[in-house]
Formats: C-alpha cells, sequence, structure tokens
C-alpha cells in the first residue's frame, strides 16, 4: 500500500525566508529518509534540506532562485511499506 505525503521545509532557525539554490533529486528518485532534497541559503550560511520520509518523489515543488521559509512543501512523495520498512 502507498501513500502520498508532502515534505515540507522544517525549522531553518532564525531565517524567515531562504534562497533555493540547489535542487539535488528529481521526479521520478528514489529516496531515502534524511537524504538531503535541496541546498538553501541565507546571508549568512548554506544548508541542505534532508528528507522526512523515504519514497518515490512524485512532484517538485520548488526551484533553483525560489524562496521558502519553514513550512514551505518542498515535494510530494509516495511512500510505501517497502521504501520505510527497515530490513
Amino acid at each position: 500500500m502507498s501513500n502520498l505525503i508532502e515534505v515540507k521545509v522544517p525549522d531553518i532557525g532564525d531565517f524567515d525566508e531562504v534562497d533555493v539554490i540547489e535542487v539535488l533529486v528529481s521526479e521520478g528518485d528514489r529516496i531515502e529518509e534524511d537524504q538531503s532534497l535541496i541546498t538553501v541559503e541565507s546571508d549568512k550560511a548554506s544548508m541542505e534540506i534532508p528528507s522526512s520520509a523515504a519514497g518515490i518523489v512524485k512532484s517538485l515543488k520548488v526551484s533553483v532562485g525560489d524562496k521558502v521559509s519553514e513550512g514551505v512543501v518542498l515535494l510530494e512523495l509516495e511512500a510505501d511499506d517497502a521504501a520505510t520498512a527497515v530490513t
């Protein structure tokens, strides 16, 4: 059984908005939990945003040059039992 989940920007600290400077995955990619999805940059630092779940990327919601903040949807992920099970 599969389910579609939204992967969102987590708490990014003291920043209201950060710029997306790199997208590290594409639609159709299989990703693992904690795999880096995008790289964002503020005035002071850059950081990678990890996935909160494993599965297959169904749709990307951001692109390079976008500004994102906590809670913004990055992508939709089809997570299934096989992708999230510990083997």
